[in-house]
């Protein structure tokens, strides 16, 4: 295992050799999850939202024990009951452009290795668990508003915006894939969940992972990782 920061040799001359590199985005560019962050910042504006999570308690506790990820859905269809697609971007927004100015959000040293890829004609792609247009906002109110941006998507439906597409574990090669993208040289991640992301890259980096993290994604990948500890 590998420790250091990871630098991008010179872009190839040849335009066809344009090496593609892919960034995770929470835990990596921004510290935390956005969307959680988002979801939260709707339940401390809203009595209406806590007392409906209230009411839905015993259900979501009785769904914890087996999914997590169930009782979460359940959150989260509260927390974006009543909104459409035109609200719920605008909420995205504003929340985007009130948390770019945060002080200490996001990864200085993430953005800066974004950055030096960009300058070095790297092709960089975000692909990343976070919702679409929340991430697409950050990255916009953060300068960076060009990147191709691979994301989890919502849909309209009858009582408000619910999931579509979750953007995690093997849906992220399986995006890359359909999105035209069918080899990558460097993927940065932080989690289990960027496995299989990591193992199709030529070098994977793990964003401040601990240790035994490190060991598990190295035994998931059959080889050594990168690992490097930003700011």
């Amino acid at each position: 295992m590998d420790t250091g920061e990871t630098m991008a040799a010179s872009p190839p001359a040849d335009a066809a050799a344009q090496r593609v590199v892919l960034f995770d985005f929470d835990g990596v560019l921004i510290h935390g999850d956005a969307f959680e962050l988002f979801m939260r910042e709707r339940y401390r504006r809203s009595l209406p939202r806590k007392l409906l999570a209230l009411l839905a308690s015993p259900w979501l506790l009785l769904c914890l024990p087996f999914s997590r990820r169930l009782a979460a859905r359940g959150l989260i269809r509260i927390g974006l009951l009543g909104l459409g697609q035109r609200r719920y971007t605008a909420a995205a927004q504003a929340f985007a452009t009130s948390l770019t100015r945060r002080p200490r959000q996001f990864c200085r040293d993430g953005l800066q290795a974004l950055r030096r890829h960009q300058a070095q004609g790297d092709r960089v792609i975000v692909v990343t668990g976070c919702e679409h247009v929340l991430v697409s906002g950050i990255l916009a109110e953060l300068g960076l508003g060009g990147l191709e941006v691979l994301a989890s998507q919502l849909r309209p439906g009858w009582l408000g915006m619910r999931l579509a597409l979750h953007n995690v574990g093997r849906r992220k090669p399986q995006q890359l894939v359909a999105h035209g993208v069918g080899a990558w040289q460097v993927a940065y991640g932080d989690s289990m969940y960027d496995a299989a992301m990591l193992k199709q890259a030529d070098e994977a980096v793990l964003v401040n992972a601990t240790p035994k993290l490190c060991k598990r994604v190295e035994r998931a990948l059959g080889r050594s990782v990168t690992r490097v500890e930003w700011q």
